[in-house]
């Protein structure tokens, strides 16, 4: 079985954030034909049309260059004010242009969206999904991952500590991984 490679993307740029620490956590859940790895995107310029000519800035031609190559997507996200961090959708932003050259077309993609709150993070998961459709990821529909109250989960050193938790995101990352493995969408 040859393994797909999934690039993660973390919505927070804290260092502690419990999104990175899911997102870890969701990199050891992994099945075997998973492949997953961190892309940073904190030092992405904000996305300005004016620069994206035939010298664009360095680092949105590393980053479309390095996630044209993995086979799908994670996001693992806050929610900001009902909606997606800046951060995460000026990603997208640099990754779905030049017209035409959109590095996220036809690469299968999971949201899980991490809040110390009580909602989960359910504005920015579907706002987010909003943004997956228009740059064209098919983006797994079951099991939803709003989690909520994420402080109760993990440990003082960052691992996670509740077993249920543990089974459901297991389940998550195997429904990801069929998605990836059998994807055939949208590829032109």
């Amino acid at each position: 079985m040859t393994q797909k490679k999934v690039a993660v993307f973390v919505g927070s740029l804290r260092r502690e954030s419990f999104n990175r620490k899911m997102a870890k956590a969701l990199t050891a859940l992994a099945p075997e034909s998973l492949k997953l790895e961190i892309v940073e995107i904190g030092q992405l310029p904000l996305y300005n049309e004016d620069l994206d000519n035939d010298t664009p800035p360095a680092a949105w031609t590393e980053f479309r260059e390095r996630v044209s190559r993995f086979d799908g997507v994670l996001f693992v996200t806050p929610e900001y004010n009902r909606s997606v961090p800046a951060v995460l959708k000026n990603a997208l932003d640099v990754g779905s242009r030049p017209h035409g050259k959109n590095i996220w077309r036809g690469k299968p993609g999971a949201v899980m969206s991490v809040s110390p709150g009580a909602i989960g993070g359910f504005g920015a998961n579907h706002h987010l999904r909003q943004t997956l459709v228009s740059v064209n990821v098919p983006t797994m529909q079951q099991p939803e991952a709003y989690i909520g109250n994420v402080a109760d989960l993990f440990d003082e050193s960052g691992n996670l500590a509740s077993d249920s938790f543990r089974g459901f995101a297991t389940k998550f990352m195997q429904a990801f991984a069929a998605l990836v493995e059998t994807n055939t969408c949208c590829k032109a």
